[in-house]
Formats: structure tokens, sequence, C-alpha cells
């Protein structure tokens, strides 16, 4: 078997359904896989360079069937939806009808059909079309919103299950069928060693509907949580503005898309997929295992406390650049420099630049990434420790100060250390073409 988006959140739970079912696989990446290992081949193959069913002919040779994962959920990075849902699936499904593999399986997303408007749903629409008008066996799979631990919407969803109060765009009322990773893998390699003729095309949806505040509600039940959530709805004038900061705080990627996407809705009929499966698919109150409903709680909060902890960081630092740009009297500002030394001209350059690099570290602690945010929390924990020694050596008595102006460093020096080690981006494997969901 030939499959693309093998290093991707779905990919990834199909690749291992296949080879702990005997299968071999040929798996594309553009950075390489590493050593081929456990039936799984590995080629170098770009998608930006795969875009006529020539570049695709010659990994065809001995392949029977061709699975398609490749996705995207936004265009960053030189990913576009052109090429990653439409140009490049295009060129692979028509060199599978020429090279007559057995069947090739196409996972699309729920809601590219004829009402689709976001260019995320036109490019599945436009790649899935030209499939089934090709000379080959085939299977569309249209999963709604999937939910797998290690997914990032699904991460979204837990976060914002375990707040108590929830401003939700039209209430959330929105209707969605969301569905569990283990029942998408299984479909799309039971999809692949089907033996049927024609095209099908199977919507993968849980067994029912339910609004987003509804699958919010069991995610926090099933995380452990006893009082359910508040649940209000946004001002429409507020929902973009709040879906974009939305964004920023949860690291995940929301937009007017993705918020008319929603508004659209998520559901189909679940037959066909039961069909499929040969069984029901599970429902929302049991995507939290009692085993995992610990951690994932845990999990849940410490984002939010983390992020708390990063805003009152934020705070106390433009604060401080505040109070010594005159708050606080400058004169008094100046004796103390005085005290360490620092007199004159210097002392009013170490005053005012010491406020200028407050005011940066708290801007920069609210707007750098997180990827970039490592190197931000080991500078402040040097300047800290810079301070602390300095202040200690020349004002020892501000360690017997009632209100503890030194003392006070310690846990501020703890807690940036706790954010050195946690607060960055979980490493990923090297992945070329993935699908977010």
């Amino acid at each position: 078997m030939l499959m693309t988006g093998s290093s991707g959140f779905i990919g990834a739970a199909v690749m291992a359904r296949l080879i702990a079912r005997g299968h071999r696989l040929r798996c594309t990446t553009r950075g390489g896989g590493g050593a081929d290992a456990d039936g799984v081949e590995f080629v170098r193959l770009d998608l930006q360079d795969a875009l006529t069913h020539e570049m695709w002919q010659r990994h065809l040779d001995d392949i029977d069937v061709v699975i398609n994962c490749a996705g995207i959920f936004e265009e960053r990075d030189g990913q576009t939806f052109s090429v990653v849902h439409e140009r490049a699936p295009k060129a692979l499904f028509e060199a599978s009808a020429r090279a007559r593999v057995r069947r090739v399986v196409q996972l699309s997303a729920l809601g590219a059909d004829d009402q689709a408007v976001s260019a995320f749903h036109l490019s599945k629409r436009a790649a899935d079309t030209h499939l089934a008008a090709l000379p080959v066996a085939s299977h569309i799979l249209y999963p709604s919103l999937v939910y797998g631990q290690a997914g990032d919407s699904a991460a979204l969803f837990r976060r914002l299950a375990a707040l108590p109060v929830l401003m939700l765009p039209g209430g959330g009322r929105q209707q969605v069928q969301p569905v569990h990773l283990d029942d998408v893998a299984e479909a799309v390699v039971c999809a692949a060693e089907a033996d049927s003729g024609g095209c099908r095309r199977v919507a993968l949806v849980g067994p029912r509907a339910v609004t987003v505040a509804g699958l919010l509600a069991s995610l926090r039940r099933g995380m452990g949580f006893r009082r359910p959530a508040f649940v209000g709805a946004l001002p429409t004038w507020l929902e973009r503005p709040a879906v974009a900061l939305g964004a920023r705080l949860t690291g995940f990627p929301l937009g007017a898309d993705a918020l008319s996407m929603l508004d659209r809705g998520s559901t189909a009929d679940p037959a066909p997929f039961i069909a499929l499966l040969g069984h029901p698919p599970r429902s929302v109150e049991s995507f939290v295992s009692p085993s995992e409903r610990s951690a994932e709680r845990a999990l849940a909060l410490l984002h939010w406390l983390l992020l708390l902890l990063r805003l009152s960081i934020a705070a106390l630092w433009i604060w401080t650049a505040v109070v010594s740009l005159g708050v606080y009297p400058v004169d008094a500002s100046l004796a103390l420099l005085a005290r360490v030394g620092a007199e004159g001209l210097f002392a009013h350059l170490l005053l005012y630049g010491a406020a200028a690099s407050d005011l940066a570290l708290g801007v920069l602690t609210l707007t750098l990434p997180a990827a970039m945010r490592r190197p931000l929390w080991a500078t402040q924990i040097a300047l800290i420790v810079f301070y602390s020694v300095v202040i200690t050596v020349a004002l020892p008595e501000f360690w017997l100060h009632p209100f503890g102006p030194l003392s006070k460093n310690l846990p501020l020096l703890a807690s940036l250390v706790l954010l050195l080690l946690i607060d960055t981006p979980t490493p990923r494997r090297p992945a070329t073409w993935t699908t977010r969901h």
C-alpha cells in the first residue's frame, strides 16, 4: 500500500493499524521518515514537486491500494490547500488509475460538498470529484470533528471544558457529530481492505449529533468535574475578535473559516459508517476513558494556570517599568542606585534603561509565541538572579524588610523555571503534510 500523510494525527493512527494487520506500506514524506522498519518503506517526496501523475508513477510499482491522509487545517509554512488537498492528490489519483491499483482511499472532510464555501472544503471537494470520475475503485471518507487524545482540537475542547464559565459563539448551539480517532482509523483500514467496485462515499460521524455546548459538557463530566460550567452566548459583534483571541490563548488555529464551518454544522447519517465498521462508533460520553480522566483534567487546568502565570509575570514587569518611570519618586530611586555605586548621568541611564528593559520583557511575555519563549524565560531568570545578587551585596537589609522585596524573588524564580521547563511546544515527529482536526 502507498500512503501519504502517515506522520499526521490521523495518518499515524491509520499506519499503526495497517502494520498491526500485517500490511506492508510505502509512505511518502518530504523530510525522510527514518530507517525502514516494521513493514514500512519511507520514500522522500515533497507534495510541492508531485503535481503530475509521472511524479507518482515511479512510486506505484507493486502497489495495490493507495491511501491519501495528507491534509492541513490552515495554510502556513509554504503549505497551501491548492497543493496539499487538490493538485497533488489529483495527480496521485490519476497515476493510481493508470497503474490499475485495486483501490484508492481518500480522507476528505465532512462539509466538502456542493454547499462548501471555505477554501479548506472547496479544495477537498475538488480532489474528491476528480477521484470519483476516474476508472478506479475508491472510498471517499468524510470525517466530522475527530477526537483523539493527541489531537489539537481535542486538546482545545478539553481546555474549554475545564473552564467554569464559557462564552461561546451562538451559545454553543451549533450541531456537531464528533467521531473518535480509533473509529476513523479503523474505517480507513476497512475501506482499504474492501473489495467493492465503484466509488463509495461514507461520512465518518459519531452515533448522534450534539451541540458544541453539549460536547464540552460531556468532556467536562468525563474529566471528573462535578459542577457543570455556565454557558453564555457571545454578542455577534464580539465573535470574530473573541475567536482571534482564543486562537492566541489556546494555540489552536481559529479564524473566520473555522467560525463559518462551525455555524454550518457538521452532521450526517451514521448508518453507512456503522455498516463499514460493522459496529457503532464511540459516543462522546466515552471519549475520555476513566484511566485518562485525572491526567486530562490536570493537563487542561495546567494550560490555564500557565497562562495565568504568564499574564501575572507580564503584569509584574510592565508595572515595575511604570513605577520606575515616575510613579515611585525618581530621587528615591537615584538614592538607592547611589548605594550600589551608580551616580549622575550613569544612574539616570541605568534607571531608565532598566525600566525600558522591564517594559520590553513584559510586552514580549504577552506577545511572543510559545516556540520562541524559552530564551525569554532564561533571560528573566538571569536578570532576577543578577538583581538579587547586587541588592544582597549593596542593600542586604532588604532581606529583612517586612514586605519581602527580595524574598519574593524566590517564588518568582521558581515560577520562571516552571515556565522554562513546561511552557514550550511539545516536540512533534517531523511531518511534511499532516491532517489537523
